[in-house]
């Protein structure tokens, strides 16, 4: 007896969970070669403020755990990658239209990729810190702190590993994001929210939305509760007037990169999103 498969629903993930966009919207993603694959849903700007609320509330809990504790988060997302492999590989290979040895190959460097970082959680406050010399009886130390809601346009070009290469440094520091997958591959992004939804990520700390960048991100660059944008898959976009946008409430901004969903991962991406705090004391004259 014959049956029908059950077809997946493609949702947003904001707060730990996968509304419907408020607006109800819907645009169809298809392969390299015009074949349906599925209804994505279509975010809106009330989406994306929703995201932004959510990213906020979850910036002190983030933050405010240990260094060591978001190292094992991070690398616990590697290991549900791993699990769901075949299914990332699938994926990749119908919507990007390349070969299951080259998705394959994205697949394993986007694990790779949350290791790489998940290491640096609990190391790179003490390479990107210092003690400054100074002049005179006072310690002066220089340490890096997360900036808080980073905004983010993913690359368009790579549907998993742009989207790793842009997320996780974000988070390594203690950053919250709310992040717009590529637009025209959007389905591995999607089953990377229910890959965070399962793991210890709390709710917040990573909100994924889908539609229209050209749409969203202008949005995000005005947000006054947006602390950065990071632009790397904007480059078809006007992304200096998003600039200028985000200069008005003073948002640090990375512009885009070209090719950075397919580097070497860095740590000047985990740098590139924290502020400096520099703390002078007293030494004691005893």
């Amino acid at each position: 007896m014959s049956r029908l498969a059950v077809p997946k629903t493609y949702k947003l993930y904001i707060g730990g969970k996968f509304p419907r966009s408020e607006s109800g919207r819907t645009y169809e993603v298809t392969t390299r070669s015009g074949e349906f694959l599925a209804n994505a849903a279509k975010a809106s700007r009330k989406d994306a403020r929703d995201a932004v609320v959510a990213a906020r509330s979850a910036v002190s809990g983030w933050s405010g755990a240990t260094p060591y504790n978001r190292g094992q988060v991070l690398y616990r997302i590697a290991e549900l990658l791993e699990g769901r492999r075949v299914q990332f590989i699938s994926e990749i290979e119908q919507s990007e239209g390349i070969s299951i040895e080259a998705a394959t190959a994205q697949v394993d460097e986007a694990i790779d990729r949350w290791v790489w970082y998940a290491g640096w959680a609990d190391k790179y406050v003490q390479v990107a810190g210092n003690a400054n010399p100074v002049s005179g009886p006072y310690f002066n130390l220089s340490v890096p702190e997360p900036t808080g809601v980073v905004a983010i346009v993913a690359p368009q070009k790579s549907s998993l590993l742009g989207l790793v290469s842009v997320v996780a440094p974000a988070l390594v520091a203690g950053n919250t994001v709310v992040v717009i997958a590529s637009e025209a591959l959007p389905l591995s992004a999607i089953s990377l929210s229910e890959v965070l939804a399962t793991s210890d990520v709390p709710g917040g700390v990573v909100n994924i939305l889908t539609g229209s960048p050209a749409e969203i991100t202008p949005w995000l660059a005005s947000h006054a509760d947006v602390n950065a944008l990071d632009l790397t898959g904007a480059g078809d976009l006007d992304w200096i007037d998003l600039e200028i946008a985000a200069a008005e409430t003073l948002k640090r901004v990375l512009r885009p990169g070209g090719g950075a969903d397919l580097a070497a991962p860095s740590l000047d991406r985990i740098t590139a999103l924290t502020e400096t705090k520099t703390v002078w004391h007293t030494k004691s004259l005893i």
